[in-house]
């Protein structure tokens, strides 16, 4: 096996150099040789600039062929650091100064808040520019460097940092999770191997390429293969189905919430699943209900593949296999690639099959250590084994079952959240005198965000907290309800105890209560109502909506939002912010807003 991936694409450039290694939406696809050659341009420019191998190099791109471009090329050469591009000015100054990073890059014309804050911290920014006439994905850097006088220093070692991640922590700092060229492609090839994947297989790319699941699952396997990744702009879920049509993937990787969005639109894309290539789907990142199992695999008539990965097993961990071999649903399969076991949780001990444990795995994909973290690496690793912070146990199969979490991280559809991080900037609000995040059950993300506040001034609204927040967090950790209260609920000792908040609240029955008084019925009845309308219907999968019916009291959640929100934004041709629109929760109030923007 390959344990660098600059040594995986020279081999496939070698070996079928014409072959499609990535495709767009535009332009003509890129080939192996293509990529080949624009890793070793990058090579060359990072060794100018005098960056060199382990030096962190963080990514902000969109999602797209640009993007796992970009990635591949400088995870062949140095420490890659994808970033969120949604993060705010706040966050990009904590990740860039976490990182030490040695540069940034972005696309030409690019008005991140990052390009502020490098410049602000003096980090070299890298920008690139797609090429005009050239395959989708390939690029040329904007700068100043001499590439005639690039120093090519010992080439990359299986040991040296391809990737650095950030993952929440249970305390308010995140974790880094450096991972080597030997961990990125032993958990590629462990990926290929579970699903056999061959020259022949092609993947739709609809996962974000800053998180773990899209960049190994997606297009290290797939690279690793020599078949051919689709990288889409992201999810949006309306054009899945052309997107579908167009490329005939052979298989896509997704989150379960994504499934459900998906599964909304099957029956009016009949034709499409009919006519498709698709040879089984895949789910990751987040518990898979079974029946949401079943459900795929009767409309798409393919097995569906759920698997168990996290940030630092560079991904997959464990799989239900391919057909013939047996699947269980509930269950996250057998372990496929590093060894899995079960282990006390107080004591360094491994337990027999059948016994309810902490998950502990060890394997090449596993990642040696948190950087600059010697107390998170003490609490994580236990005679050699890594401790995963989920509780589980093996069945006399072999098959791995996880039955809870003994982290507070919150996993809302995917998406890992520290609550502790969103506490810290709760508490600084000025008016905010305690806070506390926690999780929530949500039908469609499996745990969504609440908090509960204390504050200062009793006229202090739900509304002005969440705007407040959307300055300072990405959407996706914003909690979805903010409780205002005289006293928060403690636990026997006093202490604030995230974990069963939510009971004590009453707030996980949420998706189980029904409004006791529906308001009554009026149809939309301006443009922009009635367009609101039909957004709202097609994504909650209901034949009337009135003018003032609450979302979440019809069927909504955090995910259908950010769907609907995306909609809107393309119908409108418009950009509205997701926490303003959805502190909106009746298409009246959306479509006021709505008409304001369009006013400006």
């Amino acid at each position: 096996m390959n344990k660098a991936i600059n040594n995986i694409l020279e081999t496939q450039a070698s070996n079928h150099p014409d072959t499609i290694a990535v495709l767009g939406l535009d332009k003509k696809p890129c080939t192996y040789q293509d990529l080949f050659n624009q890793a070793q341009y990058t090579i060359k420019y990072l060794r100018a600039m005098g960056i060199g191998r382990n030096d962190p190099v963080a990514i902000v791109l969109p999602n797209g062929p640009l993007m796992a471009v970009a990635f591949l090329s400088i995870a062949s050469s140095a420490a890659s650091a994808p970033l969120n591009p949604a993060y705010t000015t706040t966050e990009f100054e904590f990740y860039l100064k976490d990182l030490k990073a040695k540069a940034v890059v972005i696309e030409v014309g690019s008005n991140s808040p990052v390009v502020s804050v490098a410049r602000q911290l003096d980090i070299p920014i890298i920008s690139l520019a797609p090429q005009t006439n050239g395959a989708t994905g390939l690029f040329s850097i904007y700068g100043e460097y001499d590439l005639d006088e690039a120093i090519f220093p010992d080439q990359v070692r299986p040991s040296d940092i391809a990737l650095i991640l950030h993952t929440s922590g249970t305390t308010s700092r995140p974790k880094m999770v450096p991972l080597t060229q030997k961990n990125l492609c032993r958990s590629a090839e462990n990926i290929h191997q579970t699903l056999n994947l061959t020259t022949k297989d092609c993947c739709l790319n609809i996962m974000p390429l800053f998180h773990i699941h899209g960049l190994m699952a997606a297009v290290m396997a797939t690279i690793t293969a020599g078949g051919s990744i689709v990288c889409t702009p992201g999810f949006y879920a309306p054009r899945f189905f052309e997107w579908m049509d167009r490329f005939k993937p052979t298989w896509y990787t997704a989150v379960p919430t994504m499934h459900q969005a998906i599964l909304k639109l099957a029956l009016d894309n009949h034709e499409t699943i009919q006519t498709s290539n698709l040879r089984f789907i895949r789910s990751s990142s987040a518990s898979l209900a079974p029946n949401l199992m079943d459900k795929i695999e009767n409309t798409f008539g393919v097995p569906m593949i759920e698997a168990y990965g996290m940030t630092e097993a560079a991904h997959q961990m464990a799989s239900n296999p391919l057909p013939p071999s047996k699947r269980k649903p509930g269950s996250v399969g057998l372990p496929a690639g590093p060894k899995i076991a079960i282990m006390h949780e107080a004591l360094p001990t491994l337990l027999p099959k059948g016994t309810t444990g902490e998950i502990v795995i060890r394997g090449e994909n596993v990642t040696l250590g948190y950087l600059n973290n010697p107390e998170a690496n003490a609490d994580s690793f236990t005679k050699g084994w890594f401790r995963t912070g989920d509780q589980g146990y093996l069945d006399h199969d072999g098959y791995l079952f996880i039955s809870g979490r003994l982290k507070e991280i919150i996993n809302r559809g995917g998406e890992k959240i520290s609550p502790r991080e969103v506490d810290e900037i709760l508490l600084s609000y000025p008016g905010i005198l305690q806070a506390v995040t926690f999780s929530v059950p949500d039908e469609s993300l499996g745990e969504d965000i609440a908090a509960a506040v204390i504050v200062q001034d009793e006229l202090l609204t739900e509304g002005e907290v969440k705007t407040y927040l959307s300055d300072k967090l990405a959407p996706h950790k914003i909690p979805n309800k903010i409780i205002i209260l005289d006293e928060i609920p403690k636990g026997p000792t006093g202490k604030i105890q995230r974990i069963g908040l939510a009971q004590k609240l009453g707030l996980d029955l949420i998706a189980q209560e029904k409004p006791q008084v529906k308001p009554a019925y009026t149809p939309p009845a301006t443009d922009i109502e009635v367009k609101i309308s039909d957004v709202w219907k097609k994504n909650l999968d209901i034949v009337e909506v009135g003018l003032h019916d609450q979302f979440r009291d019809i069927g909504g959640d955090s995910m259908l939002a950010t769907l609907i929100h995306q909609e809107l934004e393309h119908v409108f041709g418009i950009s509205i912010s997701l926490v303003e629109l959805f502190s909106a929760t009746t298409i009246f109030e959306q479509s006021e807003l709505i008409e304001s923007l369009k006013d400006k």
